[in-house]
């Protein structure tokens, strides 16, 4: 999983730093910044995967500005400075990207990235050992060659400072071993070696699912296997109900029944036409089935976001926001335990946002990756981030985090009215 982020000069971002949990959810007022630092990491994502056109980042759920526009403005001069996004592991493996654009018209960015891991106990002869671990991602002869040249040269360089620290601290040998090691890799390597250990940072998406296109199951978006409002969502069931493991199917139809009047549910081909034929326990037998026009949005969304927890197709890290778009509060709730599971389950990593309270009762604080931020805005304008802890009942706060949040004792809470 992701460990942390920490993005500079983003929009209303001047600088924050965000440690994650499996499982986050972010409140605040509207306008505090909480879509901007999904952005952030989207255009992180951009980066890796070396797709930085409008297209790509607009199919990812980035709102597209001018490029002064996407840094902050805090300061007249921050205009010309470049975004910068670090992300680190949990192997304390991090990637840096420095985003640039010359803010003329139909400029592109262009992103410079760095590989980052942390120095530790080591001795010399080790160092060379790492040529070797980057060198096994790299599969076309002459990239490997033109990547060994640059990575010789930046460990010659780190060689001669530990050297140089050796003979400083002669007395020290503890000390003298223990050195930052960064290397600077060419693209795509640092995605290779990303995902060859596990982290899957590329295809990060925000996704905000709307009805109409949760209704229309036959569009597809322009990311596959679903679209960022909930593109495709009938043709991934379709696939998942005629894999060879059908589990990931009957978790989506065991979460369903979530819904009390919900018994089943089939993917079929009637006209030539694919549709998702429901089943109502309490209607007529001879009348129990309707399909996806007629189905309640809310049984829609969560059948969305069921399919997105469950599927080895989607991402393993992406974001959700505003869950709780046409839920009953206590749905919310108990949507966010079953997510929970869900995530722990699938291996997913996920953001939401939310304006509802009762989306928090569905937390559990005690659990450390289950964690809530609250965004808000500083005194100058620029986004700032906190981390809220389990309220303390001793402390004459409402035990609920939805009536912590709404008496104002977990802010996120406008204060002019």
């Amino acid at each position: 999983m992701i460990k942390s982020i920490e993005i500079k000069n983003f929009k209303s971002i001047d600088h924050i730093n965000l440690e994650l949990g499996r499982v986050n959810v972010f409140i605040g007022e509207n306008g505090a910044g909480k879509s901007n630092i999904l952005e952030a990491i989207a255009l992180a994502s951009a980066s890796i995967a070396d797709k930085l056109d409008n297209e790509f980042l607009s199919s990812r759920g980035v709102r597209v500005t001018p490029p002064l526009l996407m840094r902050s403005a805090f300061k007249i001069e921050n205009g010309q400075k470049p975004i910068t996004i670090s992300v680190t592991d949990f192997n304390d493996l991090t990637i840096t990207s420095e985003l640039n654009n010359d803010n003329s018209p139909y400029s592109e960015w262009e992103a410079e990235r760095s590989f980052t891991e942390p120095g530790g106990p080591m001795q010399i002869r080790e160092v060379g050992h790492l040529l070797v671990d980057y060198l096994r991602h790299v599969t076309p002869t002459e990239d490997m060659m033109k990547i060994a040249d640059q990575l010789l040269e930046q460990l010659a360089v780190t060689k001669a400072r530990i050297d140089e620290q050796l003979e400083l601290n002669v007395d020290d040998p503890k000390r003298a071993r223990v050195f930052p090691i960064t290397l600077t890799l060419p693209s795509p390597t640092a995605e290779k070696l990303m995902a060859a250990r596990g982290v899957s940072l590329g295809d990060f998406i925000i996704y905000s699912p709307e009805n109409s296109s949760l209704r229309i199951f036959e569009k597809e978006g322009q990311i596959l296997p679903l679209g960022i409002n909930g593109e495709g969502l009938l043709k991934l069931l379709s696939v998942m109900a005629q894999g060879n493991d059908l589990t990931p199917f009957k978790q989506i139809k065991d979460c369903l029944r979530l819904f009390g009047w919900f018994e089943d549910f089939e993917i079929i081909d009637e006209n030539g036409r694919s549709q998702m034929a429901i089943r109502d326990i309490f209607l007529d037998k001879s009348q129990r089935i309707f399909d996806q026009r007629s189905a309640n949005e809310g049984f829609l969304f969560t059948a969305f976001y069921f399919t997105l927890f469950t599927s080895t197709l989607t991402p393993k890290f992406f974001a959700i926001d505003n869950i709780d778009a046409s839920l009953n509060p206590k749905l919310c709730s108990q949507l966010m335990k079953t997510l929970n599971e869900l995530a722990v389950k699938n291996d997913k990593q996920v953001i939401f946002t939310t304006h509802n309270p009762a989306v928090l009762d569905g937390l559990n604080l005690d659990d450390d990756q289950q964690r809530l931020f609250v965004i808000d805005r500083g005194r100058s304008g620029n986004t700032r981030i906190k981390r809220v802890n389990k309220p303390n009942s001793s402390d004459g706060y409402p035990v609920r985090l939805s009536e912590s949040f709404l008496s104002g004792t977990l802010g996120g809470l406008p204060k002019r009215f």
